[in-house]
């Protein structure tokens, strides 16, 4: 097997940003097991010795030969990329060749590795300028197994300086859940001081696995959806890159390839608004090319996409993994690697507020069965735990897919599909559809004779205009609004309604206010045909699951469901107890 690792050239190494920062226990780790990543492991185990400042990461890929051994510490030295050109089409995690050498400086570093092709396995240990010191033959399998010990045992202010190791075991936990959502595909066994402290099992996707990670999510919350999008069609061709021009200064210009022709992935794992949600924005991720990133401005993004959909306050369960052509993305921004310059962002903003409007649609004609229990209340629990919850494109059929079948104290409109049954609240359902339609045509009209308002403070005058409202003083006290939401045109609390919006809120709380105002009230009587018209315009809306203030909008009985419950799977003689 011939040597793959070699020392970068010089001019290679100038362009490369500041050196790897090894500055923790969760930065070695991190560092050892991209290596292990970029060797195709799919198995991992991480030993921790904290108290002892060791580290060691052992996989089953494809190891190296003693040639590479003896090359992997030194100075700039990767088998990841031979040129400068190869800094815009990187597919690995790792690619300075700096890690391993960083290592040697700040700890002890033994490598152990034997080619899956090989016969013999390999020990090498490393002085500080990162030239083997010693090798030996050793019997191993196939793989690598990495050591560091004494961790800053030479900079003992750096030890000082860090968390404990509490701390530091949770920023490693972290690590490794971040890493494992990304590469869902791998088996991770973490021990500490010689005990299992925590394993994840390998998962077909993200969404399979995030329960293990996040365990008051339930597989039934999520939604995962993954789409093939087109590169963007980049007119700005540039050589700046080729030219030499460091890529700190570079935002927007990139060097395309044939690959532009190409297709790159989205996958969503989305958690259903109506079914979990966050306190803080803690578990909005994003991911790029298999590692996590920090994009500000796709996080914010994300909860754009999800704005008028939750509660008050909370926030979304999003993972987002875009898998992009290397030549879209810039990684040489920091050490770290976790922030990039990704080329053409309005337009990848665009195609994750379109993959997230599928997700958080409903397919009413596929509902996943679960097991329920007869108790009635633990079945209610179960329909609105497992209810389906599919993206499908919308086709003809697909607002007929619900059939009107009666009204419950006229409030609840109950739906008949071909997998069960639906209870719909009327009220916020009309509110979601008169919402979007609001949105998308917010329009308001003169209003003749004047709405006369009386005893307005500064401040809700101020608020009424601020959200666009014509209003001037008409008298002692009075005050005259001469246009107002076209919506509230034909109701007679149009007074009312005008008061509300003058309490407070943007433009956005407004327009909820106005659909919450004019939606059809619970109590009220509806025919068949109303119930129906209802029906299809709440299915075609972009978030039908909540409304604007993050209530759930139906409940979903399946038919398996309503089987179990009546015992319809029970055979004749047992059930007349012969």
């Amino acid at each position: 097997m011939a040597s793959t690792i070699q020392a970068l050239p010089t001019e290679v190494v100038y362009l490369i940003t500041a050196g790897e920062v090894i500055d923790s226990l969760a930065s070695v780790v991190r560092e050892l097991v991209e290596n292990s990543l970029d060797a195709g492991a799919t198995r991992i185990v991480v030993y921790l010795w904290p108290q002892q400042w060791r580290i060691r990461v052992a996989d089953n890929g494809c190891g190296m030969n003693l040639e590479d051994l003896q090359q992997a510490a030194t100075a700039h030295s990767t088998s990841k990329i031979r040129s400068s050109d190869d800094l815009w089409k990187i597919n690995s995690l790792g690619f300075r060749g700096e890690a391993l050498h960083s290592l040697t400086t700040l700890a002890e570093l033994e490598i152990l590795s034997r080619p899956a092709d090989g016969n013999l396995g390999w020990r090498v240990v490393y002085g500080d300028d990162g030239k083997a010191q010693a090798v030996e033959a050793t019997a191993i399998a196939p793989g690598t197994v990495v050591t560091v010990s004494n961790l800053f045992g030479n900079c003992p202010s750096r030890r000082q300086g860090l968390p404990s190791a509490t701390q530091q075991m949770k920023a490693v936990q972290s690590t490794i859940h971040h890493i494992a959502l990304c590469h869902p595909q791998v088996t991770w066994q973490l021990w500490q001081n010689d005990r299992v402290w925590f394993t994840i099992s390998p998962a077909a996707t993200t969404g399979k696995l995030l329960p293990q990670i996040l365990p008051q999510v339930r597989q039934g919350d999520l939604q995962e959806l993954k789409l093939n999008i087109p590169h963007p069609q980049n007119s700005a061709l540039s050589e700046k890159l080729r030219a030499g021009v460091p890529p700190v200064e570079q935002t927007s210009v990139t060097q395309h390839s044939a690959l532009s022709t190409q297709h790159s992935a989205l996958s969503l794992v989305v958690g259903l608004p109506d079914r979990c949600h966050r306190h803080r924005p803690d578990w909005v991720r994003i991911a790029v090319n298999g590692r996590m990133v920090k994009s500000p401005e796709l996080e914010q993004t994300i909860l754009s996409a999800f704005h008028r959909t939750l509660p008050r306050d909370r926030y979304p369960i999003c993972l987002l993994h875009l898998e992009i052509s290397p030549d879209q993305i810039n990684w040489n921004r920091n050490p770290a690697k976790t922030e990039i310059y990704l080329n053409e962002i309005n337009y990848w903003q665009e195609q994750i507020t379109q993959a997230i409007d599928q997700a958080l649609r409903i397919d009413a004609a596929n509902f996943k069965e679960a097991v329920h229990t007869t108790r009635v209340s633990k079945l209610l629990k179960a329909a609105e735990e497992k209810g389906g919850y599919h993206f499908q494109p919308k086709t003809e059929n697909t607002q007929h897919s619900l059939k009107a079948v009666a009204q419950v104290s006229n409030t609840y409109i109950v739906a008949e599909h071909s997998g069960g049954m639906w209870l719909v609240e009327q009220h916020i359902a009309h509110e979601r559809v008169l919402y979007e339609q609001i949105c998308d045509n917010w329009q308001l009209v003169p209003v003749e004779p004047s709405i006369i308002l009386y005893q307005l403070s500064p401040a809700q005058v101020s608020q009424l205009q601020r959200i666009g409202l014509e209003i001037e003083t008409f008298g002692e006290q009075l005050w005259a609004v001469r246009n107002i939401p076209a919506l509230l045109q034909q109701r007679e609390d149009c007074a009312d309604a005008i008061l509300e919006l003058s309490w407070g809120g943007d433009l956005q709380t407004a327009q909820v206010a106005v659909a919450c105002r004019s939606a059809i009230r619970n109590g009220t009587p509806l025919n068949l045909q109303e119930m129906q018209t209802l029906l299809d315009q709440w299915q075609r809306t972009r978030n039908p699951r909540t409304c604007p203030h993050g209530r759930p909008i139906y409940l979903s009985l399946e038919e398996s469901a309503l089987a179990r419950f009546f015992r319809r799977h029970w055979v004749i003689g047992k059930s007349h107890g012969i």
